[in-house]
């Protein structure tokens, strides 16, 4: 059995409530992952083919709302300290290495091929959902949105579906 300690969920969810909450407050939005990646796929296509993003309708959009350099915004700091403050919790608690998890019914090709084609398919619904799970639902449901709570419902039933389905390559 793993002895590790980690903090109360009850506690950690009231912090990331605080959190959230003072996130509104200072900012007049929530939290939210994905505008961080739209911020460094803007200036990716700006640096790469720049007329393409003087003529396409979504850049121009995303440059009116964001002007100056889309990396000064300030989700792309929350992502970055995010990053950050994972590695200095899994150093501080003595819980960082470098292992890649899987069960042994899968290889660790297949274990990573899976992770990249989720991520890939999270980041898409991420744009269809116009915001990701913290920005849609998190920060949705804190301000009592009705999308919010849909798309909470929707995150957890999905998953929920998926699992079993795939629960074999784990189990």
């Amino acid at each position: 059995m793993n002895s590790t300690k980690y903090m109360n969920p009850y506690l950690a969810g009231f912090f990331l409530g605080l959190v959230l909450l003072a996130t509104i407050y200072f900012t007049g939005r929530g939290l939210g992952a994905s505008g961080a990646v739209k911020s460094a796929v803007v200036v990716s296509v700006q640096t790469v083919a720049p007329s393409h993003t003087n003529n396409a309708k979504f850049y121009k959009e995303y440059s009116e709302e964001h002007p100056g350099n889309p990396l000064n915004n300030w989700l792309v700091f929350e992502v970055v300290g995010v990053i950050i403050g994972a590695f200095l919790s899994g150093l501080i608690s003595n819980r960082l290495n470098f292992t890649l998890e899987h069960s042994p019914k899968i290889s660790s090709k297949t274990r990573i091929a899976g992770a990249i084609f989720g991520g890939l398919f999270f980041g898409l619904g991420a744009q269809f959902g116009r915001g990701c799970t913290s920005g849609a639902a998190l920060s949705g449901m804190a301000v009592m949105s009705t999308g919010g709570i849909v798309t909470m419902f929707a995150i957890f039933g999905s998953a929920y579906g998926f699992a079993y389905f795939f629960r074999k390559l784990w189990l």
